[in-house]
């Protein structure tokens, strides 16, 4: 009797599981939303929230300082590598558009924070703490970077996760401002 029919009933099977996982991986490799992560909050109102402001000064500031306005809220931490990467991206952002970059130090010592915006430079109108993560969490931050975008009416429109790119901030940010803030500010 020969081995060969019972070989062949093995390798159909492999075969097929082998062919299956190429269509999958090339679906995935060719799909739209590759390593987009959908937020729960897009579409929805911003968590309500108020943190000390970086400053020292001992003032808060949070979302009703920023009611009725289109900002940039970009979750960071001297910690963080990937946060290093994306603030040159920042501050030629800050440079270039009108909406407000607002920062949250997660997790991060006040005075690293400081020493590093002044030494690479400080793309946020103000920048607050977030010493015990509760205003990340509540607005479902896992890492860092992570920078939400937010109307006037304080709903989250997009959310990004991973270092801001120049396709990133074209793509998805811009593309969802309104034209008079894309000017340089003045």
């Amino acid at each position: 009797m020969s081995a060969r029919p019972h070989v062949i009933r093995f390798l159909i099977p492999i075969a097929a599981f082998v062919l299956l996982g190429i269509v999958f991986a090339l679906g995935v490799k060719h799909s739209p939303d590759v390593g987009v992560i959908k937020s729960p909050l897009i579409g929805k109102q911003a968590p309500a929230w108020s943190l000390p402001v970086l400053d020292g000064t001992g003032q808060t500031f949070g979302s009703k300082d920023l009611r009725g306005q289109w900002y940039v809220l970009n979750v960071w931490g001297t910690w963080c590598e990937p946060c290093h990467e994306e603030h040159p991206e920042l501050l030629a952002i800050a440079r270039q558009a009108s909406v407000p970059i607002i920062g949250i130090d997660w997790n991060d010592d006040d005075a690293e924070a400081n020493d590093f915006l002044v030494k690479q430079g400080n793309p946020y109108k103000i920048v607050t703490t977030d010493h015990d993560g509760h205003v990340a969490i509540d607005w479902g931050v896992y890492g860092t970077p992570e920078t939400f975008l937010v109307d006037p009416s304080g709903t989250v429109v997009f959310k990004t996760i991973g270092p801001m790119t120049p396709q990133v901030w074209q793509k998805d940010f811009l593309s969802r401002l309104p034209p008079q803030l894309l000017e340089h500010p003045s």
